[in-house]
């Protein structure tokens, strides 16, 4: 295995714990562990796609990791201590 295939195995095993920790209600989908995972499993990913020149999953993981953005923001406005 070359260092890039190293790099897409780590993200996507990042996102398969994250996914399989959800399913089996070790996690939730709101929570900020989960929404972390999926953060850097879909970034680690996609810069293994960049790395690969392969677009149809730079736009996949791209499009991940900023829904999980998304995700780490509004879990952050929603636990704001006010």
């Amino acid at each position: 295995m070359t260092q890039i295939d190293w790099i897409g195995f780590i993200g996507v095993t990042i996102l398969l714990v994250a996914y399989f920790l959800n399913l089996t209600d070790k996690l939730q989908k709101d929570s900020i562990t989960y929404l972390l995972l999926n953060l850097f499993g879909a970034a680690i990913a996609c810069t293994a796609s960049v790395l690969l020149k392969y677009l149809p999953f730079i736009i996949l993981e791209g499009c991940w990791t900023i829904v999980s953005i998304i995700g780490l923001i509004n879990h952050s406005k929603n636990n704001r201590i006010t």
